[in-house]
């Protein structure tokens, strides 16, 4: 179980999902290791709306080579969370 504010990272601000905030559909960055249940209480209780449903997404790093040294970018855990009823205002931040 993790503490509600490790577990949300940083909402994803782009023109795709602030379209989707309209209908009740937000989209966050969050830890490696949260689960649907934690991600689904902490945006319960830090904006006190209520949730319905939570989907995850896994992006996986790229294989990438620089000045011939190989790496890869980081891993990334994003959550689409829908809302039931409620309003999420991001003037405050998280």
């Amino acid at each position: 179980m993790m503490q509600e504010y490790d577990c949300l990272i940083v909402p994803v601000m782009t023109e795709k999902t602030m379209n989707s905030n309209k209908e009740g559909v937000h989209v966050f960055k969050v830890a490696p290791t949260a689960t649907k249940l934690d991600i689904k209480k902490a945006v319960e209780k830090i904006f006190s709306v209520k949730v319905a449903k939570v989907n995850l997404l896994n992006r996986k790093g790229k294989k990438r080579v620089f000045r011939g040294k190989k790496g890869s970018t980081a891993c990334r855990k994003h959550a689409v969370v829908r809302l039931s009823e409620g309003v999420i205002n991001f003037e405050g931040g998280i």
